[in-house]
């Protein structure tokens, strides 16, 4: 397997496909990059090198006991970056992977960076604060907490239809579809996927959305039943200079499988775009 070694010894699996210029993939909590690869087959058919890792304790990655967290998760994507020496960049993250790439922005800037897309992103916070009342609560998240050490398996069964939208009525959403969730999902080691909900319930992305300076797209689906709409991509194009902001209506959190064909079109357009 291809993997890099971060500063604290955790090794992080990654692949790169294709040629021309670049585009980086982040994944959400808490599947691994395989969750990308309609995406990036797509791009490598239309002339990009693509990359993608596995975050720390997901997927092929090892599975650190520290560093659970946004400030590590944008370090080793960093690491990533800096290995393998990617310039001129686009960073594309989906739900945590949008925390990590504007946690990677806010902390190590954007010179290595062309463009970003966060696409169903947690940022700027999910958590429910004095500061931020349209968030949810800290019970959901201890929730998740509980129901995800009770019976891991089960918990993740239960997560995908909420995951894709195939809970609401007339979903075409596969069993195929449901099952690799799960799958990858089972990949995450407990304390790793244990620990993430913390990291991408209670960060808070405002000064990091701030120090965004390269072009910047936002997309997320009307009706995503894990990062709620109207409290995070709205929030988040306010803070980024010059954001562009797509929505999908009727779309779920996984957007990128369920409205696959939408997604890849939009992505290629921006990408490309001056």
């Amino acid at each position: 397997m291809s993997t890099i070694t971060a500063d604290d010894g955790t090794e992080i699996y990654y692949k790169d496909w294709g040629e021309g210029p670049v585009v980086t993939f982040s994944h959400g909590w808490p599947l691994s990059s395989a969750a990308w690869d309609v995406q990036m087959l797509f791009l490598v058919q239309n002339g990009f090198r693509v990359v993608a890792h596995d975050r720390r304790g997901h997927g092929h990655s090892s599975q650190a006991s520290a560093r659970n967290d946004m400030d590590g998760y944008a370090d080793d994507l960093a690491a990533v970056l800096n290995t393998l020496d990617l310039n001129d960049a686009t960073l594309v993250g989906h739900s945590t992977g949008g925390g990590e790439v504007a946690r990677y922005i806010g902390r190590h800037g954007t010179g290595r960076v062309a463009k970003a897309v966060l696409i169903a992103a947690v940022p700027p916070l999910m958590l429910r604060t004095a500061q931020n009342p349209e968030g949810l609560p800290l019970e959901f998240f201890d929730g998740l907490r509980a129901g995800l050490v009770k019976d891991p398996s089960q918990f993740y069964q239960d997560l995908a239809p909420q995951f894709y939208g195939a809970n609401r009525p007339g979903s075409t959403v596969s069993q195929g579809m449901l099952d690799q969730f799960w799958l990858w999902s089972m990949q995450a080691g407990l304390k790793n996927s244990y620990e993430s909900i913390k990291a991408f319930s209670e960060t808070d992305f405002t000064d990091d959305l701030k120090k965004f300076d390269v072009p910047t797209l936002v997309m997320h689906g009307e009706d995503d039943q894990i990062v709620p709409v109207k409290d995070s991509a709205p929030k988040s194009a306010r803070l980024i200079a010059g954001a562009r902001e797509i929505y999908y209506p009727g779309a779920p959190h996984g957007l990128t499988a369920t409205h696959q064909d939408r997604i890849n079109a939009d992505l290629l357009a921006f990408i490309q775009g001056a």
